[in-house]
């Protein structure tokens, strides 16, 4: 018995000291990465920034995300990845070594032979309960200061727990009923996703039947608000063609489910199925909420 004791009471010292030697590791997903280019991206537009290439890494320097803005340069991606990896890899803003070599002669400017070492500024480490898991740099913005501020928008995408105050996410949206149906009246976009968010709402109104759609990344959420549809969704687009980024329409859906949607009636379309309105009323009125 006392033999059996000793052993339990090993393992129990043996699990507590690795407990104490060990510590949880926080990392950042492809979702997080989008997140920190989304908040950069709305910083940009804030800014009315020229261009810009927002890159995320890793805490191992790996690239995980990159976006480029319109107008930007070829050489920007190369040069926010270096950023980012710098931020990462040194754990500080590459702010800190461009100063640092440019500090009236004084700087270490052997450091610039570094392998992978971008020391401009405009990469920033981002941090997460105290861990760096991370880093975002940008380049190709107005000037470096606003290469900076696009990427310490990024960066506090995880400051805290709730959204940047910057973060047009945050903000709430309300439309008048006069406005709802101005919109509904020809078709229109009430909320778009252009400043950051990952969602739409539209103000549909059809008239007539429409094309098959596909849309590779948004799903739609779809509320009939009046009047009714034959809605055929699944099976496979006839002669599609690729419209515009990410959207392509073809002439007809073959072997596809057909419902009979009306006024009240909801129905959840996931990005890449394909899916067709026909015998519509005139008009038919419905709301969609775009995701992506």
């Amino acid at each position: 018995m006392k033999r059996t004791i000793s052993i339990l009471a090993m393992l129990a010292s043996v699990a507590i000291l690795s407990s104490a030697q060990t510590a949880e590791k926080k990392t950042l997903t492809l979702k997080g990465a989008e997140s920190v280019i989304a908040a950069a991206k709305a910083e940009a537009q804030k800014l009315q920034a020229p261009g810009g290439v927002i890159a995320v890494v890793d805490d191992g320097g790996n690239l995980m995300a990159l976006e480029r803005l319109d107008g930007t340069f070829s050489a920007g991606a190369n040069i926010s990845v270096g950023k980012a990896r710098t931020a990462v890899m040194f754990k500080k803003p590459t702010r800190f070594f461009e100063e640092l070599i440019n500090s009236n002669g004084k700087g270490r400017t052997v450091m610039t032979a570094l392998e992978n070492f971008t020391p401009l500024i405009g990469g920033i480490p981002i941090t997460v309960d105290g861990q760096i898991v991370a880093g975002v740099g940008v380049s190709g913005a107005a000037s470096a200061d606003q290469d900076e501020k696009l990427a310490l928008a990024g960066a506090n995408a995880f400051a805290t727990g709730a959204p940047a105050a910057n973060d047009p996410s945050a903000t709430v949206s309300y439309f008048e009923k006069s406005k709802v149906d101005e919109a509904f009246s020809k078709g229109a976009i009430l909320l778009d996703g252009s400043d950051g968010r990952n969602y739409m709402v539209h103000a549909s109104r059809r008239e007539k039947p429409g094309q098959a759609e596909i849309h590779t990344k948004d799903t739609d959420v779809i509320y009939v608000l009046d009047g009714s549809a034959k809605f055929v969704t699944g099976g496979e687009a006839v002669d599609t063609k690729t419209t515009t980024s990410d959207e392509l329409r073809g002439s007809s859906i073959r072997d596809g489910q057909t419902r009979q949607i009306a006024k009240g009636d909801v129905i959840v379309v996931p990005n890449g199925v394909p899916h067709q309105f026909l015998d519509v009323t005139n008009p038919f009125l419905y709301y969609v909420v775009k995701v992506r």
